[in-house]
């Protein structure tokens, strides 16, 4: 988990801390924990720093806030994370979320400086440049775009068991590992390159537990695609794209999903 994550990074970052930009997040503690107090941020932050051995953040993130409510994310963990950012335990704040519709809002209100975004800006989908980025420009917000692989549906070995995805957007996205094989390229770095051509996100980002993996990641960044096979992976994925699923709660959702989801 994360607690464990951030102590081998401690570790790592003895004598590197300097080239190092360290992003952290809160609010999220289990499966269905959540904590956006004043008093358990404070807490978590203080944790943070302790495993990983620093005395600053590079950013600290209000993680999946769609479980919470939105008056507190505005009124109480926001100015939580002025006050740590005017203390100089973190440069920058942001908040991540799987829906749109409330970060745009609490950009367009707070002053934050990121929203990160998953499995909503990549080849599966492509509704956060409608409902988040011009919302994130206006105010001069920074956008983390996360999930390239849409949580490891574009991959060969496919969704984990309790990947939330229908079974057609699954489909589709074997559809488009098949594809990419016989063109012989990865379908994560071609996935992945297809987001690293978006404009407006100023980092993706990319989860890596191999070498090999590393590999694949660095290979996408000179990766060349054709525009006839981006047109035959849009055309794969075209009945399935910006095909969403239920996260948080319900007050903070973005509009009506697709049927047939997996729950």
């Amino acid at each position: 988990g994360q607690t464990l994550a951030e102590t081998r990074l401690g570790k790592t970052l003895r004598g590197h801390r300097q080239s190092i930009y360290l992003a952290t997040k809160y609010g999220r503690y289990g499966v269905d924990e959540f904590d956006f107090s004043r008093k358990r941020i404070l807490r978590s932050v203080d944790e943070s720093l302790s495993r990983l051995q620093t005395d600053y953040l590079d950013l600290l993130q209000a993680h999946d806030i769609e479980f919470a409510d939105m008056r507190q994310i505005a009124e109480e963990a926001i100015p939580t994370m002025l006050e740590i950012k005017a203390a100089g335990k973190a440069r920058f704040i942001g908040i991540s979320s799987y829906q749109l519709r409330i970060m745009a809002k609490l950009a367009r209100s707070q002053p934050i400086d990121t929203a990160l975004s998953y499995c909503r800006s990549n080849l599966l989908a492509d509704d956060a440049d409608r409902m988040l980025v011009p919302a994130l420009q206006a105010a001069g917000v920074g956008l983390l775009n996360a999930s390239p692989l849409h949580m490891g549906i574009l991959t060969p070995e496919g969704p984990p068991d309790w990947h939330p995805a229908s079974v057609a957007v699954r489909e589709a996205g074997a559809a488009v590992v098949k594809l990419c094989h016989a063109h012989n390229f990865s379908p994560m770095a071609v996935a992945l390159r297809l987001c690293l051509d978006h404009s407006y996100p100023a980092s993706t980002l990319v989860g890596m537990s191999s070498p090999e993996q590393v590999e694949v990641n660095l290979g996408a960044l000179t990766l060349q695609l054709e525009p006839d096979f981006i047109y035959q992976l849009q055309k794969a994925v075209a009945p399935v794209k910006n095909c969403v699923w239920p996260s948080g709660l319900p007050e903070n959702a973005d509009g009506v999903y697709c049927e047939n989801q997996a729950l």
